[in-house]
């Protein structure tokens, strides 16, 4: 059975994710699929609108295929990890620009490459299954996949926070900062999606007609705090301001940095700033792609995904081990342009 399912069910194109053996993470081949059927409704009039889900299992898209990943780091010096990426994110661009409405039901958990592929919607429908992250500083990756353009431009310092922590949201926390435009309750899903196939260009009313008021969001209460003492772009100032302010939170927060790689915390940090920026999301991915094809085969990637995933030992070595290791020049490195015929392009 393919990864993604994808049909026509009344006025409204579906793609629904289908390995729920992974919580739907991303394959090149699961790409490629949504890619194709993307590129076929747009010229359909048949299809006036597209839905992304998942089909079964729980869990929207729990990221990107991060053991072939690592696995193309060690082996093929990161060429087909490289494909990957820049495939990824010719989808995330055609869904960015896609001229009719898209709807993604961020049912579950919702990390990384299913960030990618839910926030370029037009509505993003939250749940109290929803958690939201954009974990990968963790594992020596950063908030790809269009993280640099979304987290930038969340109120606050919100989106640096999320970027360096990788903290988790649940689906009220997601609409108080604008990740989410609705709340449904999970039970009244699947009617939704169905009065909308029938009626697409209502979908906003539909969606708001099985609303529900989310509860309190936990992350208002931190807003004040994460402003404050994420203020600097400049790493150091962040885990300074933590250690300085000795509560409770901040020694939480200070502790959760201490388990991240100091080079990627470094690049979230530069991704975020330069992205404010861009002209366009294309520029923006076409940074992306830079750090990406850099970070990839850099020691911490592999060695993050050994720790977490694979051994699981959380104990990962990272190289250079402390902030005051990762120089300019090394960000400087990460981020310079590529070889013209290496840049990434949109479709």
């Amino acid at each position: 059975m393919t990864d993604v399912l994808t049909r026509i069910e009344g006025k409204v194109g579906f793609l629904s994710l289908n390995r729920p053996s992974a919580i739907h993470a991303l394959t090149l081949d699961m790409v490629h699929i949504m890619t194709a059927a993307l590129l076929d409704w747009r010229d359909n009039p048949a299809v006036e609108a597209i839905i992304i889900d998942h089909a079964e299992g729980r869990g929207f898209c729990s990221g990107g295929d991060i053991a072939f990943l690592r696995n193309s780091a060690l082996n093929d010096g990161g060429v087909s990890g490289c494909k990957f990426f820049h495939d990824e994110y010719q989808l995330n661009h055609l869904l960015f620009t896609y001229p009719k409405p898209v709807i993604a039901f961020m049912d579950g958990i919702t990390m990384g490459g299913g960030v990618g592929i839910s926030q370029p919607a037009t509505f993003r429908v939250a749940t109290e299954n929803t958690r939201f992250a954009m974990p990968e500083t963790g594992i020596g990756l950063f908030p790809d996949v269009g993280g640099g353009w979304y987290l930038s431009r969340l109120p606050g310092r919100v989106g640096p926070f999320l970027a360096l922590t990788g903290a988790r949201l649940d689906g009220a926390e997601c609409v108080e900062i604008g990740l989410a435009t609705h709340y449904l309750p999970a039970s009244t899903l699947a009617e939704a999606k169905a009065e909308i196939a029938a009626d697409p260009a209502r979908a906003d009313a539909i969606l708001a007609s099985y609303a529900d008021a989310p509860p309190p969001a936990r992350i208002a209460a931190n807003v004040g705090q994460i402003d404050r003492l994420f203020a600097s772009d400049r790493y150091e100032d962040i885990l300074a301001a933590l250690e300085a302010e000795g509560s409770d939170w901040s020694a939480k927060e200070l502790a959760t940095l201490g388990t991240k790689s100091p080079q990627t915390c470094k690049v979230a940090l530069r991704q975020l700033k330069d992205s404010l920026s861009c002209a366009d999301f294309a520029a923006n991915m076409v940074m992306e792609y830079r750090i990406a094809s850099r970070v990839l085969t850099r020691p911490d990637f592999a060695e993050g995904v050994r720790a977490v995933i694979v051994d699981k030992d959380n104990a990962p070595k990272w190289a250079p081990a402390t902030p005051e290791g990762v120089t300019g020049d090394l960000i400087e490195g990460i981020f310079a342009p590529l070889p013209s015929n290496e840049e990434w392009k949109p479709l």
